[in-house]
């Protein structure tokens, strides 16, 4: 048994559940990069002169609710409306912020501000799937709850 699997008491090696949390995990992300990436492009085509630091927390909430937006749009197949939203907002917002400020500090770190354009666009997509994936694995694993899907 490793370190990391007494620590946390599971086992890592999981198969199903790695592809369930990348499932759900995609999900989430569509969720949140259609808030995230939509704002930082509205600043950027608008040219409306805010500070970096107010767009990227703009982008950051607009993509937050996105996701539980989406979210909820999938759960009401399940479930009734209400309830679906409730569900939504109770699922991991320790994941959706983590995938938010992994994809906004590449976008910082490569384009210099709050800017899109089609070389940052693949790397904040794949930073702000694996930087809440472990997260999310160990919650499916651990816990039985997805973070989203």
């Amino acid at each position: 048994m490793t370190a990391l699997t007494k620590t946390l008491g599971i086992d890592w090696r999981d198969r199903a559940k790695w592809r369930q949390a990348c499932i759900n995990t995609t999900w989430c992300l569509i969720g949140c990069s259609i808030g995230d990436i939509g704002t930082i492009l509205f600043f950027q085509i608008s040219g409306i002169p805010w500070p970096t630091l107010a767009i990227m927390i703009l982008a950051i909430v607009n993509g937050l609710l996105t996701s539980i937006a989406l979210e909820t749009i999938i759960l009401s197949r399940q479930m009734i409306l209400s309830l679906a939203f409730k569900t939504a907002i109770g699922m991991s917002l320790i994941s959706m912020i983590a995938m938010e400020a992994a994809m906004n500090i590449v976008d910082v770190m490569v384009t210099g501000g709050a800017k899109i354009n089609l070389a940052v666009l693949p790397l904040m997509l794949t930073a702000g799937f694996l930087a809440p994936l472990p997260y999310n694995y160990w919650r499916l694993k651990a816990l039985g709850k997805a973070c989203c899907g």
